[in-house]
């Protein structure tokens, strides 16, 4: 017995093999919001931690979804997520695979951020200071 439509032969729930789900677009809530704002104020030149733009845009502790937001923020947004290292100035990965962290370091670069023998941004330098950091305690 054979099958008329590759649509009805296939198992339920099985896209077709040629597929192609559209893009979803990611719609910023307003925590992503608040961190999208905090990371436009970075001047050109400086960076700042994960953590510190969490705390800056009254999210402490939410230095992960710092993290998610930045990835979220894409390339070419208006978000310089670049200036956005991890807490030891280190370049975090992203997800697009091995290498990605070069365009990151380029960029910082080109605004005359330096990096120590290990690939760090020395923080002691090039970190930014908004007012009330650090945080008491």
């Amino acid at each position: 017995m054979g099958c008329d439509s590759a649509f009805l032969c296939r198992s339920p729930g099985v896209p077709p093999a040629d597929y192609v789900p559209a893009p979803v677009p990611v719609v910023p809530s307003e925590s992503w919001r608040r961190i999208y704002a905090v990371v436009r104020r970075i001047p050109a030149g400086r960076v700042a931690t994960y953590g510190q733009v969490a705390w800056v845009a009254g999210l402490p502790r939410q230095a992960r979804l710092v993290g998610y937001a930045m990835h979220a923020a894409g390339e070419d947004d208006r978000v310089p997520w670049h200036r956005v290292v991890n807490a030891q100035g280190g370049i975090s990965a992203r997800a697009e695979g091995p290498g990605a962290g070069v365009l990151q370091r380029l960029r910082l670069e080109q605004e005359g951020v330096g990096f120590d023998a290990r690939g760090r941004v020395p923080l002691d330098r090039y970190g930014w200071r908004p007012r009330g950091w650090p945080p008491p305690g």
